[in-house]
């Protein structure tokens, strides 16, 4: 039988096409044959119980001039979906929350849902390294300028980071004696009202900050470096930083068998690590990026990867 495969995602009209790793997914579901379905996040609802959404079916090409065709919009139970891939960015806020409490209705009624949607809730992309310490750079969440301001003092020269953020959006590096520590904390913090992540800054970072991605807790061999631009400190594409293709250290590896049991039996089937000279930083579970560079880097077909992981499971 034909898989069902709905995607929830930001609109697909405003992807950037040679760098989307959703779409590097659904171009690898359709070649299988696998019928597409397009949802975006206000389109799913609860019904008298049953989780619902309004989609509408897909076509996608690796064209990027005309990527996409969307038929008319369709409303069925979710539960009618073998998988559902939740590929929305963040921000990860109460929106986002809540339409994983939806997608766990579904995944109860026997759906598939690629990340399961316990474990994006769980799986905080910067709080969920703290489950690794033996692999993370000294590091303070708080919502107290004195913690931070001791930490400062403690490591001389840190990296602030939002818990909810994407893309390098909202990073910045304090050091020692910096004029402006007082407001970077006040708006950081909104006045010591929300918690933020520092770590000791890494100066490994003109190396790059790898990518690592993993399907079903099995790393690809290669990671990409996102370098960052001269005068910079943060290495994301996002944030203007330049990528080239690694292999896989020595301690990368370590790592990856540091996290990967827990990733597993959480049923994150898709996640990327970030890594920063030796130490794990992030673990990006909603909707890790760099398929199509790495593919393109080293003639790989990391979907590919991932879509047989879900016809095992699916098989199952």
């Amino acid at each position: 039988m034909t898989p069902s495969l709905g995607i929830v995602m930001d609109p697909i009209e405003s992807i950037k096409v040679r760098k989307d790793s959703s779409l590097a997914m659904l171009l690898e579901a359709q070649r299988r044959g696998w019928r597409i379905h397009y949802m975006e996040m206000d389109g799913l609802f609860l019904l008298h119980q049953e989780p619902m959404g309004h989609m509408r079916p897909l076509e996608v090409r690796d064209d990027p001039a005309d990527w996409f065709a969307l038929g008319d919009e369709v409303t069925r139970p979710l539960a009618e979906l073998d998988v559902v891939l939740m590929r929305k960015d963040p921000p990860f806020d109460m929106e986002y929350i809540y339409a994983t409490y939806l997608l766990e209705q579904a995944a109860a009624r026997g759906t598939l849902v690629v990340n399961h949607p316990r474990a994006l809730r769980d799986a905080n992309e910067k709080l969920y390294a703290a489950w690794f310490p033996q692999c993370t750079p000294p590091t303070v969440v708080t919502r107290r300028f004195a913690d931070l301001l001791r930490f400062l003092e403690r490591h001389g020269d840190i990296v602030l980071k939002p818990l909810g953020g994407m893309g390098g959006e909202s990073i910045f590096r304090l050091r020692s004696g910096d004029p402006n520590t007082g407001v970077i904390l006040e708006t950081m913090t909104a006045r010591q009202s929300k918690y933020v992540m520092a770590q000791r800054f890494l100066p490994e970072i003109e190396e790059g900050d790898k990518r690592i991605l993993l399907v079903d807790g099995e790393a690809v061999p290669w990671a990409l470096a996102r370098i960052p631009r001269p005068g910079e400190t943060r290495g994301n594409l996002a944030a203007g930083g330049t990528a080239k293709g690694v292999p896989l250290s020595e301690r990368d590896r370590w790592i990856v068998k540091q996290v990967a049991p827990r990733l597993r039996e959480a049923g994150i089937l898709f996640a990327g690590l970030d890594v920063i000279g030796d130490y794990l930083t992030e673990i990006n579970v909603t909707s890790p990026t760099c398929i199509r560079e790495l593919d393109r880097l080293y003639r790989l077909n990391i979907s590919g990867m991932l879509m047989d992981r879900i016809e095992q499971k699916l098989s199952g």
